[in-house]
């Protein structure tokens, strides 16, 4: 059995962010889990790296496209070892066999007659590089993303998208589960009751030479979303490797943003009819992570780095947050508050809390030795087959790929394993010196903290393979063994009871985040004293960490006719690199202040949210040392 899940590719225009590590991380807890199983797995990631928007980072930056490329690259490879991804594949849409693949692909369309050359006059959209029609428009502006758009009229070469819309109505609401959760199904055939455009699938390189060129006109280059959707297939062999293809297509889930998903459900189910290839099993468009009801993402100014939070709560705490606290398919709140909750009160209290006074009840009252198997008793029994039906329930969750069950129910387990210490007492049986039964109850607990290491293996692999040294464990890590009841080995000694978990205590988090906020609070003024503030436009030369601190960020602040010096408690929120070129307001008549031996001669400005903070910019290209006003 195969089992092959692929993650969108990565746009290399901006730093990664939680958005890329949600999707990148379930991806990887799904794929550890199918193995679990026993399937063939393949977890397809990787980077998108042709188009407008690449050229232009690169530009800004003084790279060229790929020098650019490279450098992204390297980031998000980092963020996946960080989060501990274990990814079998990762593809880069600048290769070469991906590159020959796209090639091979419009070729067979253009010889089919799938592809045709037309002039076009319409509304072109840069940052989501999309043309759209007047009657698109939303109040003048791009539907998709707001922004503005500008008028053009070129030569391009089109795909026949609309000829195929029957079929893809025909085959969504024959495939019920080709598009996930459902809400999105509904969205997508909702979409499909208008008359569907035919696709431009290139671009001058007159206008854009950083992209695929195509085979049949060299004086185009394709375009980078047509690119982009192909990497599924070129990954796997298409056109190239025959027997891998035929292995491992079609794809068992793309799993996908909801921004993302008209370009899966309606573009590249099309593509791949045309070229008569049979479309990805399904696609799974999950929702996205809100502030204060705000969508988190790069263009916002919100997003989190996955980085910061790791260090600061550990990589498995982040892990389970983001699989635990997101329903699957839709959307989610994300606050510190709500993390270290979860931290708290699940990973703390219930898992961590019950493996740790296990094993010192093992410790405490039978050497530290696994007790010998004896005939349980009523609640052993009863407990026993909870947990073991809880264990296959868990699979069947997974494998019909909903994780959001399968974690309810694993916690479900630890729940009722604390309900049944608490029930059955053991520190009286041993007060009592009832061995066989006290040996009875806590060789209970000690085998359904095995299952537990095994069923949060996946979510938490690093934790889990603590709990595992301490139990002695060796078995395989599938649901077979965590099914079986009885493997731990009796007359082995436990590990010595570890904290897993440690609580986090609030008022040091916030004390921390007070303290390196300091010049923020300082800096207030009323507002009789408002137009005496003399606020600039200032350009970002340089960022940094300051020295010994994890949040403030010592900026080198271009404001027309000096470099100014500041400190801004940011760096939780914009990594170092991402505010370099980006144009800022600035209180330059502020007095200086000193802060972590950082002399800082102004503020920046900043929207502050809850835990949301958002960087003041302005939308055009302002001269430094304009005046605000």
């Amino acid at each position: 059995m195969k089992f092959y899940l692929t993650t969108p590719l990565y746009y290399l225009n901006a730093e990664p962010h939680i958005g890329h590590a949600y999707t990148t991380v379930i991806a990887d807890i799904l794929c550890r889990y199918y193995r679990m199983a026993g399937y063939d797995v393949l977890l397809l990631t990787g980077t998108d790296e042709h188009g407008e928007k690449v050229a232009q980072s690169a530009s800004a930056r003084g790279k060229t496209p790929l020098e650019h490329c490279d450098e992204f690259v390297e980031k998000f490879k980092r963020m996946w070892e960080i989060l501990n991804v274990k990814y079998d594949d990762f593809i880069r849409t600048t290769e070469q066999r991906h590159i020959r693949v796209v090639e091979r692909a419009l070729q067979i369309l253009y010889e089919k007659g799938e592809i045709y050359k037309a002039d076009y006059e319409g509304w072109y959209c840069v940052p989501d590089e999309r043309f759209w029609t007047e009657k698109e428009l939303v109040n003048g502006k791009c539907p998709a993303c707001g922004r503005e758009v500008i008028k053009l009229k070129e030569s391009n070469y089109f795909f026949r998208m609309g000829k195929h819309q029957d079929w893809l109505i025909n085959w969504i609401e024959s495939h019920p589960d080709f598009i996930r959760p459902a809400i999105r199904r509904n969205e997508v055939l909702g979409f499909l009751k208008k008359p569907l455009n035919d696709l431009c699938i290139s671009r001058p390189k007159s206008r854009l030479s950083w992209g695929i060129p195509l085979p049949f006109d060299r004086d185009y280059v394709c375009y980078v979303w047509v690119d982009a959707l192909l990497n599924y297939v070129s990954a796997v062999g298409f056109t190239v490797d025959e027997h891998k293809f035929r292995y491992f297509w079609p794809a068992d889930c793309h799993l996908i943003g909801k921004d993302i998903l008209t370009t899966h459900a309606v573009y590249w189910p099309i593509l791949l009819h045309a070229l008569e290839v049979e479309p990805p099993g399904m696609i799974f468009a999950h929702g996205w992570w809100m502030i204060k009801e705000a969508k988190m993402g790069k263009s916002l100014g919100n997003a989190v780095n996955p980085d910061v939070l790791v260090r600061e709560y550990g990589v498995d705490q982040i892990r389970y947050f983001l699989a635990r606290d997101m329903s699957f398919g839709y959307d989610a709140s994300f606050s510190f508050d709500l993390l270290e909750k979860r931290i708290n009160s699940e990973l703390a209290d219930d898992i961590g809390n019950l493996f740790q006074r296990t094993i010192a009840m093992v410790h405490r009252y039978l050497d530290g030795i696994i007790p010998a198997k004896v005939a349980p008793g009523s609640d052993e029994v009863l407990l026993k087959k909870f947990a073991t039906d809880s264990v296959a329930k868990i699979e069947q969750s997974i494998l019909d790929l909903d994780p959001t069950n399968a974690l309810e129910l694993s916690i479900n387990v630890a729940r009722e394993t604390n309900k049944f210490i608490e029930k059955t007492a053991p520190w009286n049986l041993h007060k009592k010196n009832e061995k066989e039964q006290l040996s009875s109850i806590l060789y209970t607990a000690l085998e359904i903290l095995r299952k537990l290491a095994i069923i949060y293996y996946p979510v938490m692999p690093d934790k889990c393979e603590r709990m595992r040294i301490m139990l002695r464990c060796d078995e395989p890590i599938t649901f077979e063994s965590a099914k079986i009841w009885g493997l731990l080995r009796s007359g082995e000694r436990l590990g010595e009871p570890i904290s897993l978990f440690p609580k986090r205590e609030k008022q040091i988090v916030i004390e921390e985040r007070k303290d390196e906020n300091e010049m923020e609070t300082k800096a207030q003024i009323g507002i009789e004293e408002f137009s005496r503030v003399d606020l600039r436009v200032g350009v970002v030369k340089e960022a940094e960490l300051v020295e010994g601190t994890k949040k403030l960020l010592k900026l080198k602040v271009d404001i027309g006719d000096q470099i100014r010096t500041l400190v801004a408690g940011l760096a939780h929120i914009y990594p170092p690199q991402s505010l370099i070129g980006k144009r800022i307001i600035v209180v330059a008549n502020l007095k200086p202040a000193t802060i972590k031996g950082v002399q800082s001669n102004g503020m920046l400005l900043a929207a502050q949210d809850g835990s949301s903070i958002s960087i003041l910019t302005t939308d055009k290209e302002i001269t430094p040392g304009a005046k605000v006003s």
